[in-house]
């Protein structure tokens, strides 16, 4: 499991850290469980998780995350994260209901509660704030942390004492049992009194450490804007709007307004026959508040400037394969469908992917990418058959490391690929998706230019599906269709990758 080294992206050797919800042999998975997001905060501190039943489940580091050193530079830091062995360790936070079927009877349509995306928002008052969605509708999360106090054994009389005692029989008594000055109290009576009111020896109050307990709250509802099938979301750098994408349309919220928003990107044709492309997947640009990416059906990624025009998709710069021309077939445009694009953390490198490649482009070159990574190359002979049983529109994602020097995404028998950015060396690994993970030497094999061919009970703290066992090699087509590794995240600041297989969430670190 060692990366090929070179002088961008040293060697790394990944392992196994954690998983949750493994199914146990013999068990079945419900769909509801099946993971259809996933994401980390700016932090890393934290790790979000919707499934197909609608529900959001909360991971939290719990390796000492908040503490650093803080007479260290950050540049400092920054090496120290990515060069430095670290095993994380995450823990089950919180769960709540996202989304609930619903039924829009106007359109006798049902409306899954499937969660498509999760998007962490900033949090300048240190509470967690999630955007999540479903086909139609996007809420907006917060979650807050409340110190509860847990009492293990409650005195049914705290305050009473013998002088209490006393006070209170004397309170108490009629004229007839008051006792006459001459002969005072009882001596006998009240100590009796006193011994059947207080406390015994063996009651005591005692008070268990402070515990964290989150609440979730819905803050904000933003419905009723798309038509179509909403495929993504993704938050802005400058912390108050984002923008959600459809087949056809991008539209622009305020976090805080819920009742209206803008729509910037409209590739709806007044007659519906003319459409040649859909949109598939839309992004922000984390340093420029100004700029976003979107990827079409055709393998187009669009790269918008926000200050150019109020309508964005006649000013866009497209960024397309120059090499990709060739001989068309039937499946030239399905293959070519852009699933999930991402940006690397400086902004200036878009990371995309299609059925067949991973491909990173430069912002400035937008004749060619700069590298292609082939990832199902050895699927081409079986096009038709996967066309058959719908596999070719998998939608797998892909992620960048902090450091954006390497790259990941997924693939069948619940594959995870690792590839990293170098002169001369586009290898990759292989890692299956299971605790005892087996390397695979480079099946990955980049081309410079690749041509293209032709469109919870996570909610119980643990998963419920395992992996399914099965060798991929790059000229064998022995791969489980069923089993596919669609969703995954890197960490921002470390090198650890969460992805899910089905209803299991992994973990891998180096």
């Amino acid at each position: 499991m060692t990366l090929s080294s070179d002088s961008r992206a040293p060697s790394l050797e990944w392992k196994f850290s954690q998983v949750f919800g493994e199914r146990a042999p013999g068990e079945d998975v419900q769909d509801v469980d099946i993971i259809s997001a996933m994401g980390f905060d700016a932090s890393g501190d934290y790790l979000a998780v919707g499934d197909q039943g609608g529900r959001v489940v909360i991971f939290e580091r719990k390796d000492g995350k908040h503490t650093s050193n803080q007479n260290q530079s950050r540049a400092e830091l920054e090496q120290l994260d990515f060069n430095s062995t670290w095993n994380p360790e995450f823990k089950y936070k919180t769960e709540f209901q996202s989304h609930e079927p619903e039924f829009d009877y106007l359109k006798s349509l049902e409306i899954e509660e499937k969660i498509n995306q999760i998007r962490w928002c900033a949090t300048p008052n240190g509470s967690l704030f999630i955007l999540s969605t479903n086909n139609k509708t996007i809420k907006l999360w917060k979650v807050t942390e409340r110190k509860v106090k847990k009492v293990k054994d409650m005195d049914p009389y705290p305050l009473v004492s013998s002088e209490n005692v006393l006070l209170a029989e004397s309170s108490f008594m009629t004229e007839q049992d008051k006792p006459s000055v001459s002969n005072g109290y009882h001596p006998e009576r009240m100590e009796k009194m006193a011994k059947s009111m207080s406390p015994s020896q063996d009651r005591y109050v005692e008070i268990a450490d402070m515990e964290d307990i989150a609440h979730t709250r819905c803050r904000k509802v933003y419905a009723h804007a798309h038509d179509f099938n909403i495929n993504s979301i993704s938050t802005n750098s400058d912390g108050e709007t984002f923008i959600s994408a459809d087949d056809l349309r991008i539209n622009l919220w305020n976090l805080e307004i819920s009742g209206q928003c803008f729509n910037i990107v409209d590739m709806k044709p007044s007659n519906m026959e003319d459409l040649t492309e859909v949109i598939t997947s839309a992004e922000f640009n984390p340093i420029h508040c100004n700029l976003f990416a979107y990827g079409s059906s055709r393998g187009f990624i669009r790269l918008v400037d926000m200050r150019r025009s109020a309508l964005c998709d006649h000013s866009a710069i497209i960024l397309q394969d120059g090499d990709s021309r060739g001989l068309k077939s039937f499946f030239t445009e399905i293959i070519a469908s852009i699933s999930d694009v991402k940006f690397s953390k400086d902004g200036r490198y878009i990371l995309s992917r299609d059925y067949m490649n991973l491909k990173l482009w430069d912002m400035h070159m937008d004749s060619s990418p700069i590298v292609t990574y082939k990832i199902h190359e050895h699927l081409r002979p079986k096009l038709c058959e996967l066309y058959d049983n719908d596999c070719i529109f998998d939608k797998f994602a892909c992620c960048l490391s902090g450091d954006g020097r390497r790259f990941a995404t997924g693939s069948y028998s619940n594959h995870l690929r690792i590839v990293s950015r170098g002169v001369g060396s586009e290898e990759g690994i292989t890692i299956e998706a299971s605790k005892h993970p087996v390397s695979r030497k480079p099946v990955l094999q980049a081309a410079p230019r690749a041509r293209r061919s032709s469109l919870s009970n996570l909610t119980r703290g643990f998963y419920r599906q395992g992996h399914e066992n099965s060798s991929l090699g790059g000229n064998d087509f022995s791969c489980d269709l069923n089993s596919k590794l669609l969703h995954l995240a890197w960490h921002p600041q470390k090198n650890l990758i969460a992805c899910a297989a089905g209803s299991s969430l992994f973990m891998y670190y180096a």
